[in-house]
């Protein structure tokens, strides 16, 4: 990864803008993606695999959003306790309202966590990496924050969606993504070499996250069988799985 060694991955946003974008359409983030429900909840189904929960686990969430991820950790495993972590208070007013008996912690800022050291032995943070102000400090809290025997489940988009993401937005809406910078692969795994995290697996998943469900189930056979290549790069949803050093 010698690419990145000078490189500091800092975005030109604050982490303040996109807390508001995500306040801006709070109102209509879970209508928004009920309209492409299936690939939305993908994350959740497929994250839940690489956890390895058990009725001890101690989950933080970041950023939890509307909480979907707490049911589907519940499922698996009811007695874990989950911290739903989020910085736009328009999404938890969200959450609280479809899912009022979960635990949820406002956070200002993603480069300095409020939880103690070692507090978390699972942390789940989907869709979020791209967005945030500093990457690699956002990363060193996580590991902060995480046990020494911690799992990490991350995912986000890779810089080939950006295209697809334009063209989808322009053409059908939706809540948009607000400040990002959608990341090359090799870029996430240099950051998780400079804070501390171990890569375990990497998968690239969704290639076709709409359209007839043999197509869709066609495009995912294709990424199985090109992991590790180019092509595998094209899936939307990228799926890294860490431990610490």
């Amino acid at each position: 990864m010698k690419k990145y060694d000078h490189f500091n991955h800092r975005n030109t946003w604050t982490d303040a803008d996109v807390e508001k974008h995500w306040d801006d359409v709070a109102d209509i983030y879970v209508q928004e993606n009920d309209k492409v429900k299936e690939a939305h909840n993908q994350r959740f189904v497929e994250s839940i695999r690489y956890l390895s929960l058990d009725e001890n686990s101690t989950v933080i969430n970041i950023s939890s959003r509307d909480c979907e991820a707490d049911d589907y950790i519940k499922k698996q495993a009811p007695d874990a306790k989950v911290v739903n972590t989020e910085i736009s208070s328009g999404l938890m007013r969200v959450a609280h309202k479809i899912r009022p008996q979960v635990e949820q912690v406002k956070i200002k800022t993603y480069s300095k966590l409020p939880f103690e050291d070692g507090r978390f032995d699972r942390v789940l943070t989907l869709e979020t990496l791209e967005h945030v102000e500093d990457p690699i400090a956002f990363l060193k809290e996580l590991n902060r924050v995480s046990t020494k025997t911690a799992k990490m489940v991350l995912s986000c988009p890779p810089l080939t969606s950006e295209i697809p993401y334009q063209v989808f937005t322009f053409l059908f809406g939706g809540h948009g993504e607000g400040p990002h910078r959608f990341l090359r692969s090799s870029e996430v795994k240099a950051m998780f070499e400079k804070t501390g995290w171990k890569l375990l697996f990497h998968k690239g998943t969704v290639l076709i996250p709409v359209g007839p469900q043999f197509l869709q189930n066609w495009g995912e056979k294709l990424l199985s069988r090109f992991q590790g290549t180019f092509i595998s790069e094209l899936g939307i949803r990228q799926f890294f799985v860490c431990e610490k050093y």
